[in-house]
Formats: C-alpha cells, structure tokens, sequence
C-alpha cells in the first residue's frame, strides 16, 4: 500500500518539502545542469531522481539507507533550479531533508568522525587556523592515517596566511555615498583574509562606510547544508542579534555564505524568529550587487598592458542568488581588462562546502575538469566570489603546474585601483 507525503507528520519543514516534490513534473530540463549526473550517468544521481527518492522516504516506501548514498552525492550546487522550467525549490528540499532525516541516519565510523572534526573546526576561525597548522606538520604522515583523515589533510593548503584581525568600523574615503555592515566568514578569514581587506578597500574608495560587528560568527551554511538543523539555528540566531539595522544593507562576499544567510527564515521555519529571519535576509546582498547598484564607481587607473581574465560563477552565487551578470561588469569597468568566459561555466568546480572531503573522488573529478577549463581559456588571472571555489580551483591549477593566479573579484578590483594589476 502506497503512502502520501503527510508534511505534519514531518515538522515545520515538512510543507517545504511537500511542495516541492508536488512541483516536479519530471520533464528532465535538469539532467544536462547537473554535474553528478554528467559524472555518474545514473538516473538515481539526477535531481529528479533524487526527488522521487525523497519522495519515497517520505511516504514510507523506501527505507532512507537505501537513497542516502545518492543523496549524499548532491552537491547541493542548485544548478538544476534555473534549469527547471517548473520552478521545483530543490535547493531547500534537499537541505530540509538532510535536517529531518539527519537524526535517522545510521553511519560509519569514519563518516561520523568526518563530519565531527569539519562541524567542530571550520565555522569557528581559530579553531580551524589551529587545527590547519597543526594538519600541515602531520601531513607527510597522511598515508598511514584513515581514509577520513587523510583526505582532510591533503586538502590543505601549502601555507596558511598570518592573521588579519579586523577593526570595528572602516570610513568612506570621501564623500559617504552609503553604510553596510560585512560578514566577514569562518574558512576565509583564515585561509585568505585578505579577501575581506580586499573588499573593504574597494567599498571605502567609493564612499561605503564598512561595519564588521565584533558578535558575528559563522552564517550556518555549512551546518545546515549537512543536515545539522540545531547548530544551523544557533548561528542564525546569533547573527540575527549581531548584525546592526542603520545600515543600507548586510554584505557578504562569498557565495556561500550569501545563499546561507538567504535561507535564514527556512532553517527557522516554525520558530518565534522565523520572521526576522524573513526580514533579515531581505538585506542581505552579494557585495558585488552592492556595488553594481552604486551605478559609479571611483575610477579606474588605464592598464599598461592588456591583462585577460576568467571568470568563474560559484554555484551559491549563480544558481542560488542569481548574481551573474554584476561581477563582470565590475571587472568590465576596469580600463584594459578583458573578460573571458570559461567552457562549461555553469558546472560545479567540486568543492561545495565539505563536499571534497564527503565525496572526494567525485570532487576531484569536477576540479581537474575546471581547472582544465579554465587553463583553455589562456587568462593569467581567474577570478570568483567563494573561498570554497578559490581553494579548489587553485589546489587543481597548482597540480597541472599552472601559473594562473586564483583571485576573488574584489582582489583584482582594489588591485587595479592600486596599480598593481597587469
């Protein structure tokens, strides 16, 4: 006997799911978008695929063991969303339904130990500085170590950058055209802070006025994108009382804090905050958006030479926020830069939060395939707006022995106002 999904039966987030699964009407718009079905060719590792799984876990009619390892596949890059002529929110039933099923899941040892060490390390900034220095030592021994511990350690990068610690507040330079407050990040600010100097001197130099309130912690994304509900709630909570109202708008500049703090009222859903997570995320905005929106920017430096660079779109940027078309008319506005597009642009670079260290093989895959795409494209600069895209893509360039620098947009922007660009 068949059941139907019953979204009482599975909490507050059981109406988003249910609607979702009732969206899907299995057209197959979303196999060409999707990178693990490219991968693996299988229909169970297709976004509709997955939804009628889900679907059947929910109803009843399909133990959970038996889907979740095409469920864990998803790397959650929602690519299948702007290819789905139905509108199908999969984005927020495959994070729902990791939180409802999280708790039911029976794992391996080396799983759980995963998934322990990255929740309890990356979205706290010193205790993953602490842990990446002290991986870096004991890397030369990463062959004799488990298989969970030994794909975490040669994830690494060469060098972990010395500590840039942030002021409270950065004045405009000049007349203020504007004020917002940034998050500044957990992985960023240890494995390249520089970025959020980057983007701070980039906003001054045309009048922003830049908060970076000293209560913010990690924006959940992480936790919530594995299914971790509890932990996801707490630092949502926190940053809902941390960050100011007197500000035009809350900045972030990586993707994948953006698309997370976006889904505040969904990991909320059903609590007395769900509604200031509603208006919360209305004031969250890429700070390439932000920028886009100030219409002029403080001009440019000509180049002395032409440099060329690729532009890569981080999925929790494109797919998930819709931000395409502002960063490269950032970049564009630089006098002598030339934008190149990278082949197979809208496909995953592997890297999707912990996904390198939850589906390694499959990761490593879709990073020598960027990496090889974008070394095609002949740029000496690639530049993106997520940490998670920058530390793969660079980590795969570096293997092929290339010598393309890795840059955040906001890099390459201060860098072209300070001359240093070409």
């Amino acid at each position: 006997m068949r059941h139907e999904i019953k979204p009482s039966q599975h909490g507050p987030l059981g109406e988003p799911m249910a609607d979702a699964v009732s969206k899907c009407v299995h057209c197959g718009f979303c196999l060409a978008a999707c990178p693990t079905y490219q991968e693996l060719g299988r229909e169970t590792d297709s976004p509709r695929g997955r939804i009628i799984l889900m679907k059947e876990v929910l109803e009843g009619n399909l133990p959970l063991e038996t889907a979740a390892p095409h469920l864990d596949a998803c790397l959650g890059c929602v690519a299948c969303v702007p290819a789905c002529p139905s509108e199908v929110p999969y984005g927020d039933l495959i994070s729902s339904f990791r939180a409802t099923t999280n708790s039911k899941r029976r794992r391996s040892f080396g799983d759980r130990l995963k998934r322990m060490l990255a929740q309890l390390t990356l979205p706290y900034p010193e205790r993953f500085r602490t842990a990446a220095r002290t991986g870096r030592l004991v890397k030369p021994l990463a062959r004799w170590l488990p298989g969970p511990l030994r794909v975490m350690l040669e994830l690494l990068p060469p060098s972990i950058p010395a500590k840039q610690p942030l002021k409270h507040v950065y004045p405009a330079v000049g007349q203020r055209r504007g004020k917002v407050a940034l998050l500044a990040g957990c992985a960023q600010t240890v494995l390249d802070p520089d970025i959020n100097l980057a983007t701070i001197a980039v906003l001054n130099r045309n009048g922003v006025e830049v908060v970076v309130p000293p209560s913010q912690g990690c924006c959940g994304a992480l936790s919530w994108h594995v299914g971790n509900q509890q932990q996801a709630q707490a630092f949502a909570r926190r940053n809902l009382d941390a960050f100011p109202q007197d500000v035009d708008a809350i900045l972030t500049n990586a993707a994948g804090c953006g698309s997370g703090m976006h889904e505040y009222a969904l990991m909320l859903k059903g609590t007395e905050d769900q509604q200031r997570a509603t208006k919360f995320a209305k004031r969250v905005c890429d700070v390439s958006v932000y920028l886009d929106r100030l219409a002029e920017l403080a001009p440019f430096p000509e180049l002395k030479t032409e440099v060329l660079v690729a532009y890569h779109d981080a999925c929790h940027l494109a797919n998930a926020q819709g931000v395409r078309s502002q960063p490269r008319r950032l970049l564009e506005s630089v006098p002598g830069l030339r934008l190149v597009e990278i082949a197979d642009g809208h496909l995953c670079c592997g890297s999707a939060g912990t996904y390198n260290i939850d589906q390694p093989e499959i990761a490593a895959s879709l990073g020598q395939q960027k990496a090889d795409h974008v070394r095609q494209t002949g740029a000496t600069i690639v530049a993106m707006g997520n940490i998670g895209c920058s530390t793969q893509i660079a980590g795969h360039l570096q293997r092929l022995g290339s010598k393309i620098q890795v840059r955040h947009t906001m890099q390459v922007l201060r860098d072209a106002y300070e001359g240093r660009l070409g």
